[in-house]
């Protein structure tokens, strides 16, 4: 399967140090989450891993081999990148923004093959966006409409799917929906899934492992039950929290 894997990485952007030393070993076939508090590297730590920002120091491989030694398309054919709040083109409809997901894999000027329209029914398939695929994406709510982005990235046919934040500014039935797909399309598809999230108790339930960064370095690097502790989350936040958990159940992270 593939692997991704981070050593040693230092990221600079304008002059600021943003990563300080981060290794990271991606798991195949599991769903990783990025923590921990604002401004601490996490979406950083997830477009290096996507060939996006190329780091001062250290290195990303793919399967053993530096990102930035292999060519763009081949990246884009391995991994699929969603950023934070992707724009949508203007009038575009489900349809041809999951093309649009096939682009790695058309040479220039060819029109889209058995295989590319294949890839594209199976994506929208798969994201339970079949009655919506002829509406435009800008008359979608919240939620289908993050679908609709996530189809693209997987109409990309990549084993590794990075999501930055994909359940930002929707409420909690959307991004409970959201992530109930990662984990269905995990589950199915043996994707290798890393997504940087900010609630942590959604983390803990949807995710296999949990990296807490804090101040561009790896504080806390396991699975849920042992990351999400008193003392650990406490200190990745700077807070006193508290957290219920027992024995075979989901630990659950409350302010005092």
């Amino acid at each position: 399967m593939t692997r991704l894997t981070a050593m040693d990485l230092h990221v600079t952007l304008s002059g600021r140090r943003i990563l300080e030393g981060v290794d990271l070993d991606v798991e195949p076939g599991t769903i990783t989450a990025i923590i921990g508090p604002n401004g601490c590297g996490k979406s950083t730590l997830l477009r290096s891993l996507a060939r996006i920002v190329r780091p001062v120091r250290g290195a990303v491989t793919l399967d053993g081999t530096p990102l930035w030694q292999r060519p763009a398309r081949d990246v884009a054919r391995r991994i699929a990148f969603l950023p934070q709040s992707p724009q949508t083109p203007e009038g575009i409809r489900v349809r041809a923004l999951v093309e649009r997901g096939r682009t790695p894999w058309m040479g220039p000027f060819r029109a889209p093959s058995p295989e590319d329209a294949g890839a594209v029914d199976a994506a929208i398939a798969a994201t339970g966006l079949d009655d919506l695929a002829t509406r435009r994406v800008d008359r979608l709510s919240g939620g289908q409409r993050q679908r609709a982005w996530i189809a693209l990235a997987l109409a990309q046919g990549t084993p590794i799917l990075l999501l930055d934040e994909p359940t930002t500014f929707l409420d909690l039935p959307h991004q409970v929906e959201i992530l109930r797909l990662a984990r269905r399309l995990n589950a199915q598809t043996g994707r290798t899934i890393v997504m940087v999230l900010h609630d942590i108790n959604l983390a803990a339930q949807f995710a296999d492992r949990l990296v807490a960064l804090k101040g561009g370095r790896v504080l806390f690097d396991g699975p849920p039950a042992e990351i999400v502790t008193e003392a650990r989350i406490g200190a990745l936040f700077d807070m006193d929290l508290r957290v219920v958990a027992d024995e075979g159940t989901i630990p659950l992270v409350a302010p005092r």
